[in-house]
């Protein structure tokens, strides 16, 4: 058990209240849902499996909201956790323009192990 430095109330930082809402790890769920505009931007980083180096995006959102759409519908359109099916979706949400995601910086990229293009 945690003690909230808002609230001063005790909470449970494994429950499913918590783990759902985030937050720094001194917050009960409750202030973090009350205090959540007063929250700074949110990075998600995203790879593209191409060949046997990938190409690393990091993506910041202004909410939580915004970037767990993205990652959501990033997984859906890149076949990810589909098995060998690999399905790929279609979606028009991954323009990050769409959720308001500004790219701040790209690693990788080569499309072989030799670093050729």
């Amino acid at each position: 058990m945690r003690t909230c430095n808002i609230c001063s109330d005790e909470f449970d930082p494994k429950s499913l209240a918590k783990i759902r809402v985030g937050g720094k790890i001194n917050e009960c769920p409750d202030c973090v849902l009350e205090h959540k505009t007063e929250r700074g931007p949110v990075s998600v980083g995203v790879g593209a499996g191409d060949g046997k180096t990938t190409l690393i995006t990091v993506v910041r959102f202004s909410n939580q909201e915004n970037a767990s759409a993205y990652v959501k519908a990033y997984k859906n359109s890149t076949g990810f956790n589909k098995g060998r099916s690999c399905h790929l979706g279609t979606t028009n949400i991954l323009h990050t323009d769409n959720l308001g995601g500004k790219v701040i910086a790209e690693y990788g990229g080569n499309t072989n192990s030799k670093g050729k293009m």
